[in-house]
């Protein structure tokens, strides 16, 4: 017999998972593969001497730190991403009629409410990223469920719909997706990156989905000094090849796949290729179901009214 999870009944950890046997869904339209497109909204959250932090966000394209003073460059490199490289991003998921998941942080959000108003009529999903782009790392219980709440309240009033799902820029902490559910008004989080499926714990006696999240098939390792992609060909290639495997095991098993997106990164003219060639590869294939990610929280959670995940065999 299964054992249902319940908050902090079992270490932190699950090293097991679904084991050798995950369930079997059945996306829409029999699709192999459900396909999350997350478009994050970071710009003008980051970290920045000029609005009192005592650093400036040091993740960028880059490699000169300041923090004794303003770092301009670096805010014009995220100012790249709300002027510009939105409205091409935008563009390239018309041409496939791709919808997304706008992963936002409130105070970015706050400064581009055109953002807000064009995600809502596009018909996105509009997630929380958190208040501002920071971890909650260090922040105490409290400290963390009024950050939540003020996120709520703050993309609510610019966006005129209230977010239902939420990612912490990483880490987050122990108390994170308790919280969450306390909150009221969560049905899922993408505070993982163990799997490849979607999850349902009980928490405080509610059921509450996981959505895994993915660092490797995303396009922020276009930043990082030693990166792989340096072209945008570099990108489609990879996430076509993750996307290739999973749709392989998706004849037995559907799987569910995260590309994140930044629009400040795949954005720039020389990288938004990599995403048209991602979506003409998916939809020419066939076999995938691009949803916003409330849309695979909620299917799952129909799915399987009753799944938990097993405890690890002894």
């Amino acid at each position: 017999m299964v054992k249902a999870v319940k908050g902090n009944d079992r270490a932190h950890r699950d090293l097991y998972g679904y084991g050798p046997t995950p369930p079997r869904v059945t996306w829409p339209g029999g699709a192999r593969v459900a396909v999350s497109l997350v478009l994050n909204i970071e710009e003008g959250s980051e970290q920045r001497t000029t609005r009192g932090d005592p650093v400036n966000e040091p993740v960028y394209d880059m490699i000169d730190v300041r923090n004794d003073g303003p770092n301009l460059t670096m805010e014009s490199h995220f100012d790249y991403g709300a002027r510009a490289g939105y409205w091409r991003i935008m563009r390239v998921l018309e041409q496939f009629g791709a919808t997304c998941t706008v992963n936002a942080c409130a105070e970015a959000l706050e400064l581009t409410p055109w953002i807000a108003r064009d995600c809502v009529r596009r018909g996105y999903e509009i997630s929380c990223h958190g208040e501002r782009w920071l971890s909650h790392a260090g922040m105490s219980r409290e400290q963390e469920r009024a950050s939540i709440a003020r996120s709520v309240a703050r993309i609510a009033a610019v966006a005129g719909v209230r977010p239902v799902g939420w990612h912490t820029r990483c880490p987050h902490t122990e108390h994170t997706r308790e919280l969450l559910v306390e909150e009221g008004g969560f049905t899922y989080d993408s505070d993982a990156y163990d799997d490849d499926l979607p999850s349902i714990v009980e928490i405080g006696g509610k059921r509450h989905v996981v959505l895994p999240y993915s660092l490797d098939t995303n396009d922020m390792r276009f930043q990082r000094p030693d990166s792989p992609f340096v072209r945008a060909k570099d990108f489609a290639d990879y996430v076509n090849d993750a996307f290739d495997w999973l749709w392989r095991e998706g004849e037995d098993v559907p799987r569910m796949m995260t590309i994140g997106l930044h629009t400040r990164t795949i954005g720039r003219p020389a990288r938004i290729a990599g995403l048209e060639s991602i979506l003409e590869h998916m939809t020419s294939r066939g076999g995938a179901w691009i949803a916003t990610r409330a849309a695979i929280a909620d299917h799952w959670r129909t799915a399987f009214p009753e799944l938990v995940l097993p405890l690890s065999p002894s």
